[in-house]
């Protein structure tokens, strides 16, 4: 078969995914979306975040699980039963073979489960068990030969017996429908009631109809080709498709009218080419129990791919289609297929090497390439232009402008043929982008030089005036394009409109919604021409403007596609429109198809599957998901798992988390679907959870709430018992503060008391200091008085000797009588009243010194007294000499009888001897 066929995603999850065996027998789904697989290792459950693995209850191989109403049921080995979800969100098992354990047939196994009414009917080879859900009772329905199958079409069980033929169940029993050779000797896969055609499908003969007990084949495109595999399940969709599972052919995929749309084998992208069971979940992705593996197939996705798996094609630059032909435009040349079939894809001769762009104008098929410009007709490229590097081709007029490496060029249609006509003079800068404004301005934008303006000629021949735009930034991968007749220059900080009246580019707040700077790749824009749509390419979205319904505002859709699943060539991004809602992406891998009306808002519910519970010291225990829980103290460590039942390859979920009573923030998104808080301080908590796929946020939040007990010492109890213990404690040291004061109150008094007499006693020192300062400032008084008598006494002496040696020389020399002058003179000198004035100053300043030094040596004479008097005053033998009207020579005789009298040894200082006493 070709290969050349576009495939929708699929997730692959190998064995080392869900962690058991390989062989997947059977797949069901829950209400809440979770997905049940029938494995050889047990019954697993996916619920879109982590797979879960629960052994067989005789851990023997699961072959068939079907979820009916909150009830798993499973068949395995000699046993068959249901699963329910316990209140921590585990499964456990309840046996219904146990109770005719005695009836089963050895090595019995159940291959097939059905609801039908209050039925539950379980298909072995041998038998089919019938279980009333309503009385508990069983009906049993044997069978000579080999059970292959047991099928529901609409309300009635059909089932097939080897050798034998079809048979329906009525009324408990088998009834023979047909017995026909071809349903006798061929395993029938499965019965369809498909267009009004009771359809038989066989495992190697295809289809057949049965009409009127009559057995004729299902006339198809597809039948030869059925005819070549083996099928081993089947299922019709939803949407009247057939789904056919091979032995070694992977799946094939049958249009309602038997045609073949797609298959998906191991080179597809399934995992396994033997698919063992098929199911079609709530949003009609495509479940395979594969021989090797579990993968899910998203059928209703948006997206489909062409995977260049050989890197036959390359790197996709741009597609057109042509005459029912879709173009695609690699770095390996240009390529072509006739449009919605699967054969491969042609290379068109001539062509090797990087094409740049596809443009159709008045039916004619240009392609830009690095060695010029080619016409395109039947499979076969013309050069109609060898200037190099063509990078796109605008028409102007009756003129096609193309912007190539070396600037601008023009071609002009002759006799029907298009042509190189001539080089746009006076501008040489590769036009990788270029867009008119009017028939000759026009501008050119180079990511690294910036945006230019050009003023061209009436003929298009020469460039008259080139400005280099400065109102905005050159930027890498910018791009400029015409929309709605606006010039529109894109970059990381936006999209910008040229106003022709301001003669600038402004920045548009509503096309500049297509990214933002965070989630900037490329400023590649790309129009829409047939409607009327610019498309925008950003990290995790591809974008697009559109006219709004009601109103002429533009409105901004998104697609969720993250580049690094596109695989785009960055700046190179090319989309185009080509049947209906549906375009394509080229990429660096392929291409994806991607069909809008298939793009819907989806609605999402968030579960807490798991809350476990534990203390430093303990292993984690499961909690009840129903109801609030209380934790003691040192259960403070709690862990959250939680998912949402999503299976869109292209389409992660992520999560946010709030633990109320913590942190009232939500926590960043990520892909991580567990949490867990360590050390919670004791309160009231409720945690809650969101889910976004696809960059949509889920309105349905998932809330848990518990509480963390107080430790033993903060509890209310306690509390009360340090209440009353605080009282009696207050009471105690009351007392215990009332006697201590009124000790420290009579400590007081008495030391206040003490504190008075000290206090006085300080005063009567204080008062005594000042007498004794008052005396001593007297003292001094009297010293500063006796000092000055004494020197009036001296001065007064030596000015009466001073006259009275003069007087005594007048006498001499002229013999007067002067003698009675001399006398008074004598007379005045030796005034005992000067000495009187004298003693009693002296007393004043040094009291008692005089009777000290009598009592000491009492042998002195008034004299001597005078002379220790003096010396007291620490006066030299010539002050003292004028004062005992003597000599000096008279005074220091004097002393040396003194010291004679007073005994003082030789080497003793008289004058230190009367200072000291």
């Amino acid at each position: 078969m070709a290969t050349a066929q576009e495939i929708p995603p699929i997730e692959v999850f190998s064995n080392s995914a869900y962690d058991a065996e390989n062989q997947n027998w059977s797949i069901s789904q829950s209400a809440n979306k979770f997905i049940y697989v029938a494995n050889n290792n047990g019954l697993l459950e996916y619920n879109g975040a982590r797979w879960q693995l629960y052994p067989s209850p005789n851990n023997t191989i699961i072959r068939s699980v079907n979820v009916i109403d909150n009830q798993i049921y499973t068949g395995c080995y000699m046993e068959f039963g249901f699963w329910e979800h316990d209140e921590y969100g585990h499964l456990t098992y309840t046996s219904l073979s146990k109770s005719i354990q005695d009836d089963l047939i050895e090595d019995e196994q159940f291959w097939n489960i059905i609801a039908l009414d209050d039925w539950i009917l379980f298909q072995s080879l041998n038998r089919i068990y019938s279980f009333n859900k309503i009385d508990k009772s069983f009906r049993i329905i044997d069978s000579k030969t080999r059970l292959t199958k047991m099928i529901k079409v609409e309300n009635a069980i059909y089932f097939q017996k080897l050798n034998d033929g079809i048979y329906k169940i009525e009324n408990g029993t088998g009834q023979l429908v047909n017995n026909s050779n071809i349903l006798k000797e061929n395993t029938v896969v499965n019965i369809f009631d498909h267009n009004n055609l009771f359809l038989i499908q066989t495992q190697k003969k295809g289809f057949f109809v049965l009409n009127n007990n009559e057995l004729t084949p299902w006339n198809t495109p597809a039948k030869e080709y059925l005819s070549t595999i083996s099928v081993y399940y089947s299922l019709k969709l939803r949407d009247n498709r057939l789904a056919l599972g091979t032995i070694s052919n992977g799946i094939v995929f049958l249009k309602e009218n038997g045609e073949i749309d797609y298959t998906i084998n191991k080179s597809k992208g399934i995992s396994n080419n033997t698919v063992l069971s098929i199911f079609e979940d709530i949003d009609r992705n495509i479940w395979l129990g594969l021989d090797n593996g579990i993968n899910c197939i998203n059928t209703n996705s948006p997206f489909k791919f062409f995977d260049d798996a050989k890197g036959t094609l390359g790197t996709i630059y741009t597609s057109a289609i042509h005459d029912n032909i879709l173009y695609l435009g690699t770095n390996q040349g240009l390529f072509y297929k006739p449009y919605d079939s699967i054969q491969d894809f042609k290379f068109i001769e001539g062509t090797k090497g990087q094409v740049w762009c596809l443009v159709i104008h008045e039916g004619t098929l240009f392609c830009g390439h690095d060695d010029g410009t080619f016409q395109v007709r039947n499979g076969k490229a013309t050069l109609i232009a060898n200037t190099p590097g063509t990078w796109t081709i605008k028409p102007i007029r009756n003129l096609l402008v193309q912007g190539n490496y070396n600037g601008l060029n023009v071609l002009e249609k002759q006799n029907d043929t298009w042509q190189f006509k001539h080089k746009v003079k006076g501008f040489d800068i590769s036009s990788k982008y270029f867009d008119f404004l009017n028939d000759t301005e026009l501008f050119v934008n180079h990511e690294y030089k910036g945006v230019y303006k050009l003023k061209l000629n009436d003929d298009l021949t020469e460039v008259v005036k080139v400005s280099n735009d400065k109102t905005i930034q050159k930027g890498l991968n910018s791009s400029l394009v015409k929309y709605e007749n606006d010039i529109l220059y894109a970059y990381k900080d936006g999209v910008f409109k040229y106003d022709k009246f301001d003669n600038r580019f402004k920045r548009d707040s509503i096309l500049s919604l297509l990214y933002d700077k965070e989630s900037y790749i490329s400023g590649k824009l790309i129009l829409d021409k047939k409607h009327n749509r610019l498309w925008g390419i950003s990290e995790n979205n591809l974008s697009y403007v559109s006219q709004g319904q009601l109103s002429n505002t533009k409105k901004i859709s998104s697609i969720s596609l993250p580049h690094k699943i596109a695989k785009m060539m960055i700046g190179y991004e090319n989309i185009l429109s080509i049947q209906d809602e549906k375009y394509l992406v080229g990429t660096s891998v392929g291409y994806i198809i991607i069909d809008l009306d298939k793009v819907h808002d989806k609605v999402f519910d968030v579960y807490i599957n798991s809350i476990k519970n534990y203390d430093l010291n303990s292993e984690k225990k499961s909690i009840n998901l129903s109801k609030a829980e209380e934790f003691g103290n040192a259960f403070n460590n709690i862990e959250f798992t939680f998912s949402v039942p999503a299976y869109y390859k292209l389409n992660k979920p992520e999560y946010t988390y709030q633990l109320e009573g913590l942190y009232d923030q939500w926590s960043e998104w990520s892909d991580e679907a567990s949490v867990l808080f360590k050390n919670l301080p004791h309160g009231n908590y409720t945690f809650n959870v969101n889910v976004r796929v696809g960059g949509m946020t889920s309105k349905s939040i998932s809330s848990y709430s518990f509480i963390i007990k107080k430790p033993w010492y903060i509890t209310n109890v306690m509390l009360l018992f340090y209440t009353i213990g605080l009282i009696l404690l207050s009471v105690v040291i009351h007392n215990v503060y009332k006697a201590y004061y009124k000790k420290q109150k009579k400590e007081l008094v008495l030391k206040n008391k003490r504190d008075l007499e000290l206090k006085q006693l300080e005063n009567e020192q204080q008062l005594m200091q000042l007498n004794n300062e008052k005396l001593k400032q007297d003292i001094e008084n009297k010293n500063r008085e006796l000092a000055i008598s004494t020197m009036s006494l001296i001065k007064k002496n030596e000015f009466l000797n001073s006259i009275k040696d003069e007087l005594k020389k007048a006498n001499e020399a002229e013999d007067t009588q002067l003698k009675p002058v001399i006398k008074i003179i004598d007379k005045n000198l030796n005034n005992t009243d000067d000495w009187k004035f004298f003693q009693e100053a002296f007393n004043n300043a040094d009291k008692d010194f005089l009777k000290k030094v009598k009592s000491k040596h009492p042998n002195l004479t008034p004299n001597d007294l005078k002379l220790c008097a003096y010396l007291r005053l620490n006066l030299s033998s010539k002050e003292i000499a004028p004062l005992l009207n003597i000599s000096p020579r008279s005074v220091e005789v004097k002393r040396y009888r003194l010291r004679k009298k007073m005994d003082l040894p030789h080497e003793s200082s008289l004058t230190n001897y009367i200072l000291e006493i």
